[in-house]
Parts: structure tokens; C-alpha cells; sequence
């Protein structure tokens, strides 16, 4: 059986290192190529767009695969609808790997908005001093936000437009509850944006604005495409492709 896995996450890499060790399969990793040097999985890996979903419809009918898994970020609207769609027109079986939300705890400021357009119309009221953590492609929705000022992180450099009074830090995670403390009294920043992630690697900041009693605007994150099946975790993920084996057999 081969398996596409649509990656880019730490599940994904997961993923793809419990399913290699299965001899029945044949395990492809894609990569969208937007990250300069990716954590790269176990398995076949390819990396770059496929074309929309006529091109991925093409991809897996051209290279025989049995079963797709999109293990992409919760933001990655875009592939998981391609996804859908390729799907649909090859009849090839599709599972969505998707991490749960965060959710709100006690002594939470959380400020939930539906968009990135969003998160910026509702900054001016919260705070000068911003915490951005919504990836190189969601800094231009701010770059209107001339009065206040930006630490904006990010694993790869992001690209104009940007706020005029930004500080850019590249980092990748995991990061520590110790490490993200010190960011946000040394930046002085009284407000995080974030998306909704769900990534543990991540949710140290959320719980040091906690501490801090800092507002956090929290983009929601979309849907799963309607009529996709989807799993927690990896462990639901295998479960269900040990199912469907199963019923092919």
C-alpha cells in the first residue's frame, strides 16, 4: 500500500516514521518547499507544490497511491481543500491529521478572532507592544499598524510589507516556558497574537502571558473540508489506516 503523506508538521514526521517501519507500505512525504532547510521525514520524500488539485489528482494516479493523509498545518486551508478535491476525483481515501485547538484556562485573556484582518483591527485597543507569532506570511496583514511596535518570530525571514517599527527574530521551536518568561518581559510586550496551532512546541508563550496577565488574540483556525474524515493524533491516524488495510484485504 502507498501512502502520500501532505507533511510539514512535527506529526507528519511522526507519521511517517511509524508507518516506515511497516514492510506493507510504501510511504511518500510531501513537502510544500517554503521552508529553506526543512526537518526532513523518514521515507520517500518529494518536495514543492503539485499544481491544485488536478496536479495532485495527477501525482496520485501516476505514482499508484493507495492512501492520502493530510498531515499539513491547521492552517493550510488552501492544500487541504486541494486535498478534498483530488480526493474526490481519484477515489483515493483521505484522512485530515489535525492536532486539537488550544483551549482557554483559567486566569486567560484570550481575545478570539475569525482572521489575520481581524487580529490587527482589534490590537490597537489591547496594546503597543506586540508579540507576533503568526508566520512570515501573516505579518503584512499588520504592516497598516504604523503605531505600535512589533517582535515579529518566525523560522524563515518574512517579506514586505511589514509594520514600520518591527523587530524580526528567527527561531524555530520547541521553545521553553523559561525562554518565552524572559522574551516577553525583555521585549516589554503587553500583547501576543497567535494563531490557533494547537502545537505543544508552541503553547509555552501562552502560558507565560498567563503569568503576565497579557491579552492574547487568538485567530481561529478553519474547518477541516466538509465530508473529510479526520484524526487527533497520530496513533488515530494509524488506527484508521490499519482499518482500512483491513478492509482491502
Amino acid at each position: 500500500m502507498h501512502v502520500l503523506i501532505l507533511g510539514g508538521t512535527s506529526e507528519a514526521r511522526r507519521l511517517a516514521e511509524v508507518l516506515v517501519a511497516d514492510p506493507a507500505l510504501r510511504v511518500t512525504s510531501s513537502l510544500a518547499g517554503r521552508v529553506a532547510r526543512p526537518r526532513l521525514p523518514a521515507g520517500e520524500v518529494r518536495i514543492g507544490g503539485f499544481g491544485g488539485p488536478a496536479g495532485l489528482a495527477s501525482w496520485l494516479r501516476g505514482h499508484r497511491a493507495d492512501v492520502l493523509i493530510d498531515a499539513t498545518h491547521p492552517f493550510a486551508e488552501t492544500m487541504s481543500r486541494n486535498a478534498a478535491l483530488a480526493a474526490a476525483e481519484t477515489g483515493t481515501p483521505l484522512l485530515a491529521l489535525r492536532r486539537p485547538s488550544w483551549l482557554p484556562q483559567d486566569g486567560d485573556r484570550w481575545h478570539p478572532v475569525p482572521s489575520l484582518a481581524a487580529a490587527a483591527d482589534a490590537l490597537p485597543a489591547l496594546g503597543a507592544r506586540v508579540f507576533l507569532t503568526t508566520g512570515r506570511q501573516g505579518i503584512a496583514a499588520f504592516a497598516h499598524l504604523n503605531t505600535l511596535w512589533f517582535l515579529a518570530r518566525s523560522v524563515e525571514p518574512p517579506v514586505s510589507p511589514m509594520p514600520a517599527a518591527v523587530e524580526v527574530l528567527l527561531e524555530r521551536g520547541p521553545f521553553t516556558l523559561d525562554g518565552e518568561r524572559e522574551l516577553l518581559r525583555a521585549h516589554r510586550i503587553d500583547v501576543l497574537v497567535t494563531k490557533d496551532s494547537g502545537s505543544a512546541a508552541t503553547a509555552p508563550k501562552l502560558t507565560a502571558a498567563r503569568e503576565l496577565g497579557l491579552p492574547v488574540v487568538v485567530v481561529q483556525r478553519p474547518a477541516a473540508p466538509q465530508g473529510v474524515r479526520t484524526a487527533p493524533d497520530v496513533a488515530g491516524a494509524v488506527d484508521w489506516l490499519r482499518q482500512l488495510a483491513g478492509q482491502v484485504n
